[in-house]
């Protein structure tokens, strides 16, 4: 058994070859049923954010309205022609790169009608239930076509790799990583690269998967193009077939010319453009699954444990390497039994190396950090992994276990065909190893909490006679992790609104350090800023001094504001206090919203506060 015969890869020429059915013309009852069950498992994970359309992602809300503002970029894009890879509509007017971000403009431009429509809310559900359905039947139609004809091997497989416990934790604020529904075409074309013959048909298609996986997800892509890499070369180590290594590098080097050609400029301006960073700041840097990890359960999964996973990983949103006992006793039983495939064997190596890169820089077993060096204490400095996070390397041993789950499936299946006098057992066996294994893992609906509603200041358009091309939007507190009901706001107008201030991958810039351009979450800080950060936080508000008035007045010219805006929330008195007091006279209540009108001490140079 190898995966991906190569006499399954392409049809000989001839006039006596067969034509190839058209893959829906090939679809049988068991593959609609299939495909209706990742549909429904989709569905029933994020039906919480459909019958609650009022509420938001309860574990990362921070992401959730960072991507319901990228799916209203996209849609700008489509209809006013804006540049896609930078935007001033938040964080005006240093601006956001979007390349540095994760725009997602492969999803949100085709999903503009949605968002146009119906709102970037409900655009942002639709992309993240299709995100997880797509993946699921994408690695199901590979599998059952290419690696294995067991429909129900088959299923097994695509069912774990699109609803691993990883996958359903992503779900909870970052849709654009469970997005993988390129990953499989991706390992398909790869390997379909070493048949002789169309290397550049085959060239061009596998560019084409590239590019489209480039403006989802970058760093999905990276670790798919390292696990694949890695697969090829020891592959071709074992098998020495020089008929299928020069047709290979051949096709390869078509891919590598499309795919560099169409991304050079793109990734300049993620890589060299303005607002653009280098590495993550070392907090994130250093975020390394923990060993312990691997045998547990994640949150979201049945037999998951709340207090026990928060202990075993940095946030609900990054339970990467949470497979079990069970899977991981099935994995590396399947591993042993079919040890004489050499891509089995290989995908089991992988998964080792993957798992200890993804331990981070310092290994931490249940919670308490040891003195025992990880492979990343060498890697985390090398100038593209600077940019990885550790942690995520363990989401993409998902992949490697669900091909050899459906491997594995398929040997018994076949066993069970050539020994009638043992089906019995071994379906038993199978069946009870398989369902131990993947019914604790088996996913629960994602969490939500009620949303702020989007205000009646904004909804009315009473903004607009404040905001203009001119004049920015600044909220108390403004946009960060942990206020970004700003970016939501800005959305709903289709990005009409401009505000101050951010949620985003921004640069450094320290003055103490000009050098120093690591990403922060947020820009970099400003008096007012960080004056009404700390009052929200419930910090006592500090004496209103000249100095503070000219500090507030400046950063108000900074950001061009045209309105200050204050909603009812926490210790929003306070704030109300003291701004009053900065800008020396009272705010007016509009639609639900306290509201100053600053366009005259901004526009004119010589008003001071006094």
């Amino acid at each position: 058994m190898t995966v991906i015969p190569a006499d399954r890869t392409e049809v000989e020429a001839g006039p006596a070859a067969a034509p190839r059915p058209r893959w829906w013309r090939s679809l049988t009852w068991r593959d609609v049923l299939a495909i209706t069950t990742f549909i429904g498992v989709a569905l029933f994970v994020t039906a919480p954010l459909w019958l609650n359309l009022d509420h938001e992602l309860r574990d990362d809300p921070q992401d959730h309205a960072f991507f319901e503002w990228m799916l209203a970029h996209g849609a700008r894009v489509v209809t006013d022609g804006v540049y896609p890879f930078f935007s001033d509509r938040m964080n005006y007017p240093d601006g956001v790169n979007m390349m540095a971000n994760t725009s997602v403009l492969a999803v949100s431009l085709p999903m503009t009608p949605v968002t146009v429509m119906f709102g970037p809310h409900v655009a942002f559900n639709a992309f993240l239930t299709l995100a997880l359905a797509l993946t699921g039947i994408s690695w199901y139609l590979v599998l059952s076509r290419q690696f294995v004809t067991s429909r129900l091997a088959a299923w097994v497989g695509a069912l774990f790799a699109a609803f691993a416990p990883s996958m359903i934790s992503h779900a909870g604020g970052h849709p654009n990583i469970v997005s993988q529904f390129l990953v499989p075409l991706i390992i398909w074309r790869t390997l379909a690269l070493r048949t002789p013959g169309h290397a550049v048909r085959k060239g061009l298609v596998l560019a084409g998967l590239l590019v489209w996986q480039a403006f989802i997800n970058l760093e999905i892509l990276f670790m798919t193009a390292v696990g694949l890499g890695i697969f090829c070369a020891v592959m071709a180590a074992t098998r020495r077939r020089r008929t299928e290594v020069i047709p290979f590098l051949r096709a390869l080097g078509v891919t590598a010319v499309a795919t560099l050609a169409v991304l050079a400029y793109p990734l300049s301006v993620q890589f060299f453009g303005p607002q653009s960073y280098h590495g993550l700041s070392e907090l994130v840097r250093y975020f390394g699954a923990d060993l312990g990890s691997f045998t547990a359960y994640a949150q979201r999964s049945i037999a998951g444990n709340s207090l026990t996973a928060a202990k075993l990983a940095q946030n609900a949103a990054e339970e990467n390497a949470f497979f079990g006992w069970g899977l991981v006793i099935l994995f590396f039983g399947l591993v042993a039994w079919m040890r004489r495939n050499a891509a089995v064997v290989t995908l089991a190596g992988l998964a080792v190396f993957f798992g200890a890169m993804s331990l981070g820089p310092r290994i931490q077993l249940n919670g308490v950090p040891t003195e025992v060096p990880g492979l990343w204490s060498v890697l985390h400095s090398v100038p593209i992994l600077s940019s990885a996070v550790p942690t995520r390397w363990a989401m993409a041993i998902a992949p490697m276990i669900a091909i050899v789950l459906a491997l594995g499936c398929q040997k018994a299946s076949d066993l069970m065909k050539a020994q009638p006098s043992a089906r019995g057992l071994v379906r038993a066996g199978m069946i009870t190893a398989v369902a131990m294994a993947l019914v604790p893992l088996a996913p629960t609906p994602l969490r939500t909490a009620h949303m702020e509603p989007v205000p009646e200041f904004v909804t009315s358009g009473a903004w607009r006679q404040y905001i203009d091309d001119d004049h920015t939007l600044v909220t108390l507190p403004l946009p960060d992790p942990n206020y970004p009901d700003p970016l939501r706001w800005s959305a709903y107008t289709g990005h009409d609104m401009r505000i101050a201030s951010a949620y985003a991958l921004l640069p450094n810039q320290n003055p103490l350090d000009p050098t120093d351009r690591t990403a922060l979450f947020a820009p970099p800080w400003r008096p007012t800023s960080g004056l009404m950060s700390s009052i929200k936080q419930g910090n006592p508000t500090p004496e209103i001094t000249p100095t503070r008035r000219e500090m507030t007045l400046a950063d108000l010219r900074f950001w061009k504001a045209g309105a200050i805006v204050l909603t009812p929330q926490e210790r929003d008195m306070d704030m109300l206090r003291a701004m009053t007091k900065l800008l020396g006279f009272q705010p007016t209540w509009t639609g639900g919203a306290w509201v100053w009108d600053v366009r005259n001490l901004v526009d004119d140079p010589k008003t001071i506060l006094g």
